[in-house]
């Protein structure tokens, strides 16, 4: 442990030896301090940044993940009513696959927006099938969707609000001087389609 008493009586000393000089002295130590302070506030508040990102995302991945879990029952769903349209399921498919192997966040709200293309074309061609409209199972799974699509517009909107935060602080002084240390970065924001577009249509019981 250091030894207070000592390092102050040692500072002590010497500005008596340095005699008017020793207020310039402790201004400058004082400044030192101050400049020591204030960096790790800084630091450890870009750090809280990324890490509000990082949860944030972690957030929309869920939500993403239980989306994906439940494409594939609609698809089954659909399948036993309109088996012969094997171009719209297939699409739905492979926009699915898509999306579970999408890499950075811009990739993922493309293939995700894709992926909401395909639905919507599912769930158009739901409306020719009155026995599919009349499915308790098939409109189970589409307020399970509509609920997954709200829970992630919340997520997302958080997200990207966590995101401006980061990228405007890394690029502000003085947070810029420390955002390499930090490891902090501008990350990209997650645009996906506004909540109205996503919206699964209600198909029509009669």
């Amino acid at each position: 442990m250091v030894n207070l008493v000592g390092l102050f009586g040692q500072l002590g000393l010497f500005s008596q030896v340095a005699g008017g000089n020793g207020a310039i002295l402790w201004v400058v130590l004082g400044v030192i301090a101050a400049a020591v302070v204030g960096g790790i506030l800084l630091y450890n508040q870009l750090v809280a940044m990324e890490v509000r990102c990082d949860n944030a995302w972690s957030d929309i991945d869920v939500q993403l993940k239980r989306r994906h879990d439940l494409i594939p029952n609609i698809v089954e769903a659909v399948k036993g009513y309109v088996g012969y349209e094997k171009g719209t399921l297939e699409a739905v498919v492979n926009a699915r696959a898509k999306a579970m192997s999408a890499g950075s966040a811009k990739d993922t709200a493309a293939a995700e927006n894709a992926l909401t293309g395909t639905l919507k074309s599912l769930f158009a061609l739901a409306e020719s099938y009155p026995q599919l409209r009349g499915s308790e199972q098939f409109t189970g799974l589409q307020q399970s969707l509509s609920s997954i699509e709200e829970a992630l517009q919340g997520a997302r909107r958080y997200y990207n609000a966590s995101v401006r935060d980061l990228n405007t602080s890394v690029r502000m002084f003085p947070w810029n001087l420390l955002a390499g240390v930090a490891g902090a970065r501008p990350r990209e924001f997650f645009e996906i389609s506004d909540a109205a577009e996503r919206a699964v249509p209600s198909v029509k019981m009669s």
